[in-house]
């Protein structure tokens, strides 16, 4: 079995034997492969992050903001026009007096292999809250899907991101 060396010429090097003759793996190879491993988490980061911002319903009826809280995502409506500005519909009755601006609407996705998963979407208008998938379908357009039991009986929106050209 090698051993690590150690003269002083040699303790940036860790040695092994690839069955000719003793080589050195250099540390700049090491500090290179563990950089583009943190590069990739960082990529991969960047892109969950996409969905951060504020989006705009298909109707153009209401604004919600996406929003990160401890690598979870959550979305809450900060603009919106309709009949109401209550919780009218919600099927908890103490909760029917709880203003829509700044309702949070949108909560506890996570990010995995290209889209955000696991939370809930609730609807104001209906009073109800479906199991939800968000993806992205570029950079200004992303899809929610709502749904009961399988995703494949849902019903999907198309949200656009908000810019200065895209005002209410």
């Amino acid at each position: 079995m090698p051993k690590r060396t150690n003269t002083n010429e040699d303790t940036w090097r860790i040695p092994y034997d690839n069955g000719k003759n003793n080589k050195y793996l250099h540390m700049k190879n090491l500090i290179l492969i563990t950089l583009s491993f943190v590069l990739n988490i960082s990529e991969a980061q960047v892109a969950a992050d996409n969905i951060v911002g504020n989006w705009i319903s298909p109707k153009k009826d209401s604004e919600i903001q996406i929003f990160k809280v401890n690598n979870k995502y959550f979305g809450k409506i900060i603009w919106g026009e309709g009949e109401s500005t209550k919780d009218l519909k919600n099927p908890d009755i103490k909760m029917r007096n709880r203003d829509l601006i700044g309702l949070i609407i949108l909560s506890n996705f996570h990010f995995e292999e290209d889209e955000w998963s696991g939370g809930t979407i609730y609807d104001p208008r209906e009073g109800k809250t479906y199991s939800c998938v968000i993806t992205m379908n570029n950079k200004t357009e992303i899809n929610i899907r709502g749904y009961v039991g399988i995703a494949m009986f849902g019903r999907t929106e198309v949200w656009t991101k908000k810019n200065n050209q895209n005002s209410r």
